[in-house]
């Protein structure tokens, strides 16, 4: 299957982006295609820097303090638990953060944490599903694939 792929430069350093035929983002991380590959399968990734216009537009706005909620279309492949703490991340608003525990409780099973940060863990659409703003019960920068520096920096 042919999916699509840019690479540009934030504030933290290079982000990537891949969407499907379709224009939905299926993956994104900080770093280059090698970094990207890593986050979602696909036979065949094209840069093609057209089809990522929008994703990178939003993205470019978001750094520049100019947009808090990404309207991009997406399309992550995972189980339903991990759609349902992807759907949750997507509720923490801009500028604050949550536990593991916080999230486990609001979907409603509040002893399931470590299973919330397994799913937080494989979010393949870092930044724009924002795992970054997930933190440890004592306030501890935890768990998130591209470094705590570029964490600190998102929050």
């Amino acid at each position: 299957m042919r999916q699509f792929y840019d690479t540009f430069s934030t504030p933290v350093g290079d982000f990537s982006v891949a969407l499907d035929a379709n224009g939905s983002v299926i993956a994104t991380a900080f770093g280059g295609l090698a970094e990207l590959r890593e986050r979602f399968a696909a036979d065949e990734v094209v840069h093609d820097p057209v089809r990522a216009a929008a994703a990178r537009g939003e993205i470019t706005e978001y750094f520049a303090g100019k947009r808090r909620h990404f309207t991009l279309k997406l399309s992550a492949s995972g189980t339903p638990f991990q759609q349902s703490v992807w759907a949750a991340l997507q509720q923490i608003p801009f500028g604050e953060t949550r536990s593991y525990g916080q999230l486990a409780t609001q979907l409603g099973n509040p002893s399931a944490s470590r299973a919330v940060g397994r799913a937080n863990g494989t979010n393949p659409i870092c930044l724009v599903v924002p795992c970054h703003r997930v933190i440890g019960s004592d306030g501890s920068l935890t768990g998130f694939a591209f470094g705590e520096d570029i964490k600190r920096q998102l929050l």
